[in-house]
């Protein structure tokens, strides 16, 4: 045989073998456990095959499009209420009604393209800075009592980087721990389901929600990173009743500290028992100390079914604050009870679609990260609602995706990279 045709019988051998392993590749039968699907060569091209029940399987380092589409659909919603909310002050203000709007507009466009842009990495390259990230959230928090510290509205949350660019460590935080935990419970293996390993997890959670709640008087965000933490912890603990009996013992706790506020503070100076205080008791401090709580009430009880319609609230014009913690019960006023099921559908869809992450994900360091993604959207958002309804006392908790916030939007868009990019690295049927 010539070399000539030596060479061409060849190259038809090595074609046949890749048209054999992209038909197998898309075959129904190799559909298994993850295991099997694991071992599935990665096809580099050819028609799709469908499956038995009609769906064409997605190959690996395709997002998942449905919480894709979630979350543009919550940041332009978002981006609409804010506009109605905020129009009236931004005019009162800074004589341009658009204020709000465009710097929310420019953040949420720059955290778009930081969530496509973090998607595109391997989650394993955020474990190699886990520790890194834990240590400079806890360093972002220290700074708070140097002179890069700013305070707005009486507390010091913020770090200033520019006389107009500032950001809070509590967002930095949250991010962090999402990131470290579940690094710290995949190093310690099976030392993380025993109660020691369990505590001394918690206790790193822990030790940067009191720095956040001491240094910043941030208590709604030192509650919601170690919300985050006993989470991604409880998931892999073999025990529930450490948990049942950490959960009775706060629940002691604060119906006591409800009762020594009751009891006996009435008329302290601190702000913590005033805030307690008018919780319990609005209607009497309604002009002063539960004002805002007030007007947020009355916003939600005169929108009915369907609202006023958007941009007729007349509350967002006395309620102070009302783009950022409080801009729900402006949902509730402009778009009735319609409106906000039309929310909490949308949460509820993205919550969901993050449990489809996690329950697939490769591994368990990404199953566990997505989880704590997960968990903060989940704390914040029922915390928020919670605030404005007047369940729980104010904390000036935001709602995620739709209040005014660069930071947020940027930190939160982010995590949201984080699942799109574990995503990637599944194989959906």
């Amino acid at each position: 045989m010539s070399e000539r045709n030596r060479r061409r019988r060849t190259e038809d051998l090595q074609m046949s073998d890749r048209s054999r392993r992209r038909r197998d590749a898309y075959a129904p039968e190799t559909y298994g456990n993850r295991e099997q699907r694991a071992r599935r060569p990665r096809p580099s091209g050819g028609k799709r095959r469908r499956t038995s029940k009609g769906r064409i399987p997605r190959p690996k380092g395709a997002m998942d499009y449905n919480l894709l589409t979630v979350i543009i659909f919550l940041v332009c919603f978002g981006l609409v209420m804010l506009y109605s909310t905020s129009y009236y002050q931004a005019q009162l203000k800074f004589n341009d009604g658009f204020h709000y709007f465009k710097r929310q507009a420019i953040f949420s466009i720059l955290s778009m393209g930081a969530m496509i842009f973090v998607s595109k990495f391997h989650y394993n390259l955020w474990k190699r800075f886990a520790a890194l990230a834990y240590l400079a959230a806890v360093f972002s928090v220290l700074l708070l009592k140097t002179p890069l510290g700013q305070t707005r509205g009486g507390a010091t949350r913020w770090i200033g980087i520019t006389e107009s660019i500032s950001f809070q460590p509590a967002e930095l935080c949250k991010i962090a721990m999402i990131i470290f935990i579940p690094f710290m419970i995949e190093k310690m293996d099976r030392k993380a389901q025993t109660l020691k390993g369990a505590l001394l997890l918690i206790a790193l959670g822990g030790l940067v929600s009191f720095l956040i709640w001491k240094i910043s008087d941030n208590m709604s965000s030192a509650i919601i990173i170690g919300g985050i933490a006993v989470a991604v912890v409880f998931i892999v603990s073999r025990r529930v009743w450490p948990y049942l009996l950490m959960g009775g013992l706060g629940a002691v706790g604060i119906a006591a500290f409800v009762h020594f506020v009751i009891s006996g503070m009435e008329n302290s100076e601190n702000f913590r028992f005033r805030r307690v205080i008018a919780w319990l008791n609005p209607e009497k401090y309604a002009s002063d100390l539960a004002y805002q709580t007030m007007q947020a009430l009355y916003a939600i009880g005169s929108g009915g079914l369907f609202g006023k319609g958007l941009g007729n609230s007349t509350q967002k014009m006395v309620l102070p604050e009302a783009q950022n913690d409080m801009i729900f019960s402006i949902i509730c006023e402009e778009l009735g009870i319609f409106g906000v099921c039309i929310v909490m559908v949308l949460f509820v869809m993205l919550l969901y679609r993050l449990l489809v992450i996690a329950e697939n994900a490769p591994d368990l360091y990404s199953s566990l990260m997505v989880t704590g993604i997960f968990a903060h959207i989940a704390i914040q958002v029922v915390l928020n609602i919670a605030v404005v309804t007047n369940t729980i006392p104010n904390t000036g908790v935001t709602l995620p995706f739709i209040s005014y916030g660069g930071t947020s939007i940027l930190f939160l868009m982010a995590e949201m990279g984080l699942a799109l990019g574990v995503s990637r690295r599944i194989e959906w049927e």
